[in-house]
C-alpha cells in the first residue's frame, strides 16, 4: 500500500469541493407505457449533463433492485434538485432520487 504523509493528506484535503451525490429510484409511475422511451431521453440527457461537466459521474446501476442509478453533480444540492426535477423520468414519475451533499476530490475519476 501507499503511504500517505499527514502533509499529503492536508493537502488533499484542502483541495476538496462540494458536490452532491444522487441516487435514482423507481417512482409511483415506474411501469409507465411509455417507459422505454422516457428512459431513452433521461439518458440522452445524462449524457449531456456529463459532456457539459454538470454530472461528470453517471453509473447506471442494473440490478434487480429499485435504485436505478448514481449520480455525483458538481452543482449544490439546490441546483441538483432544479436539475433533477427537469427530468424527463423524474416529471413522468418513472424516477424519484434522494440528493445527498458530498465532498470530493477534483481530478478523480473512474480508471
Amino acid at each position: 500500500m501507499i503511504e500517505v504523509t499527514d502533509e499529503q493528506m492536508r493537502e488533499t484535503l484542502a483541495q476538496a469541493k462540494t458536490y452532491t451525490v444522487a441516487i435514482l429510484t423507481s417512482g409511483p409511475n415506474k411501469d409507465h407505457p411509455d417507459r422505454a422511451a422516457i428512459v431513452w431521453e433521461h439518458g440522452r440527457r445524462n449524457m449531456a449533463l456529463r459532456a457539459e461537466g454538470v454530472m461528470p459521474i453517471v453509473c447506471p446501476i442494473k440490478d434487480d433492485t429499485p435504485v436505478h442509478g448514481l449520480c455525483i453533480f458538481a452543482r449544490t444540492v439546490e441546483e441538483t434538485k432544479a436539475i433533477l426535477d427537469d427530468d424527463p423520468g423524474v416529471r413522468a414519475g418513472v424516477f424519484n432520487y434522494e440528493l445527498h451533499a458530498c465532498r470530493g476530490f477534483p481530478g478523480s475519476a473512474l480508471p
